[in-house]
């Protein structure tokens, strides 16, 4: 078997390195998806306030709900462009920024991992809260509910939280390998 070069070698280790630049248009995308968030919020604000004294409370509730929503999936935008440019792009250099997030200090891959999954078990928190306080029109003509779609939306939040415990265990058996591993060296 021959060897490879050296200078070869090199430049390939540079492109496959390189190549993470890539990602910045994606996450220069997701920026973008944010402000579309920003201007549902606005006019969905907008429909709350200009309905406050007409609407009833469930309505409110509902639109309410809606907004928290919309901020839950705006925090998971931040979560992913921030931490994923910082973990798999380049760093931030934030050190010493009094704006710089706390979880920010010690993201890595695994950490993501479970920040993002329990920022969608949240997400879906609140679309089964919305669906069961929207249930009383279950089976009413026009209804967008159905039994079989409430329980579905339920069993899939039930999947999302026990997906969410498997990520966090492995994480944990992970990082208890490694810590092992590093006692033993």
């Amino acid at each position: 078997m021959t060897s490879q070069d050296p200078a070869k070698l090199s430049s390939l280790s540079w492109l496959i390195f390189s190549s993470r630049w890539m990602q910045l248009p994606l996450y220069l995308g997701l920026i973008v998806a944010q402000g579309v968030y920003v201007i549902l919020f606005v006019k969905e604000l907008f429909h709350l306030i200009m309905g406050a004294t007409s609407l009833s409370e469930q309505l409110i509730m509902l639109a309410v709900l809606g907004l928290i929503d919309v901020v839950m999936i705006s925090n998971l935008l931040v979560m992913v462009i921030v931490g994923g440019y910082e973990t798999f792009v380049s760093r931030l250099n934030l050190q010493g920024h009094p704006d710089q997030p706390e979880w920010l200090s010690h993201v890595n891959a695994s950490v993501l991992k479970v920040k993002l999954a329990m920022a969608i078990i949240g997400i879906s928190s609140i679309h089964l809260l919305k669906t069961f306080i929207a249930i009383g029109s279950l089976g009413a003509d026009g209804s967008t509910y159905t039994e079989t779609g409430v329980m579905w939306q339920t069993i899939i939040h039930m999947v999302f939280i026990l997906s969410a415990i498997g990520i966090a265990w492995t994480d944990s058996l992970m990082s208890g390998a490694q810590k092992s591993t590093h006692t033993t060296r």
